[in-house]
């Protein structure tokens, strides 16, 4: 219920003139302009005992041996086992543009059976794009996600110890070639394809910069010619485009998330006239076993004798309520709010007022 009044606090603000128009740069990507996943596999040294048992992580000791021969160490037919180092897979994202000699941050997740990144220091992990070339190196102390501790009977564990991250942790080596000086056609991708959104954004770009500059090519793409304007620097002139505003229009959706029992609707969502009655049934049963036993020293066996009782119980309802057809969101919070029932409860209302044809809006369960 407090979540259907939140609602209906989030549309009175948007009668007051709270939706504001919105920037293309937070509608929109440039086509092409994206970054690129890295992946490494690596090692992370100074644990304090809470590393992988190299008995169950053979590659921990392989990726070690590999190190400590790279720094000259020869370790052939030596029996080490330290309780400090875990294998861990190093991801990062390289951002558009990046140059070499800048820092990006790296994600660090353990792939063994270590108990604890905390304390950790990741060795130097060079970072590999999908074809294969090395872009990055990361290496730097690991900020564990969580905390682990145990004693002789108990443990107790807090978030995920065994991810982390290491801000700034890895050092552009390699840029991706792309040299947008020099291209004369861009296209913008809508992050949520809408055909009166694409259509808005076309006349405020020609609006603002020129008639003929910007072309609508589908619900979720318009194409901008830098040439339209003659010979223009595209960095600029993209620097223009994505500050207009535009006031963007979304489809008709109501999200449902069962784990937390959470329901969002949108402005426009509309129910036709429909009646709901909502109502309690609960079946119980309990076993209640008796044991019957001869006397001490008296002939006879022991019986267990089953004794079950069952019982259905019917909580009062809350009897039809209406809510009336074409609403507005308003009045669908309304409506439902007067039913004054739980949220999890009117998840399974608004799947049935779905399902009966009388929910105008697309339905999403998470």
């Amino acid at each position: 219920m407090r979540i259907l009044c939140f609602l209906l606090a989030l549309l009175s603000f948007a009668q007051m003139g709270w939706a504001a128009p919105v920037r293309i740069k937070d509608l929109a990507n440039i086509d092409g302009v994206r970054g690129n996943d890295l992946v490494g596999y690596g090692l992370v040294v100074g644990l304090s005992g809470s590393g992988d048992s190299l008995r169950n992580s053979p590659f921990t000791e392989e990726i070690m041996a590999g190190l400590l021969e790279r720094l000259g160490v020869n370790v052939t037919d030596e029996a080490f086992r330290p309780k400090n180092v875990a294998a861990v897979i190093v991801t990062a994202t390289l951002p558009a543009f990046a140059r070499a000699g800048s820092q990006i941050d790296v994600s660090v997740a353990a792939i063994g059976d270590a108990k604890s990144l905390l304390g950790g220091t990741l060795v130097m992990t060079p970072l590999n794009a999908a074809d294969g070339e090395i872009y990055a190196v990361a290496q730097g102390a690991v900020l564990a996600a969580g905390a682990e501790a145990s004693g002789a009977a108990a443990s107790v564990v807090q978030g995920v110890p065994t991810t982390g991250t290491i801000p700034s942790g890895a050092r552009v080596e390699r840029e991706v070639a792309f040299d947008f000086s020099q291209m004369t056609n861009l296209r913008l991708a809508l992050r949520n394809p809408d055909f009166t959104t694409a259509a808005r954004v076309e006349a405020a770009i020609n609006r603002k910069l020129g008639r003929g500059l910007a072309e609508l090519v589908d619900s979720g793409t318009i194409a901008i010619d830098s040439t339209v304007l003659g010979k223009v620097n595209p960095a600029r002139l993209m620097g223009q485009i994505e500050n207009i505003t535009v006031e963007p229009e979304a489809a008709a959706r109501v999200v449902i998330d069962h784990k937390s029992g959470t329901i969002v609707m949108g402005e426009d969502v509309r129910i036709s006239r429909v009646a709901v009655s909502q109502g309690n049934l609960t079946l119980r049963v309990r076993e209640a076993p008796m044991v019957s036993q001869p006397n001490p020293f008296a002939p006879g066996e022991t019986v267990v004798v089953p004794r079950t009782q069952a019982e259905i119980t019917q909580e009062p309802g809350i009897g039809f309520a209406e809510i009336s057809g074409e609403s507005s969101l308003s009045e669908v919070v309304s409506g439902l709010n007067a039913l004054g029932i739980r949220p999890r409860d009117m998840i399974d209302i608004l799947k049935a007022v779905h399902a009966a044809g009388a929910l105008h809006a697309e339905f999403i369960v998470n």
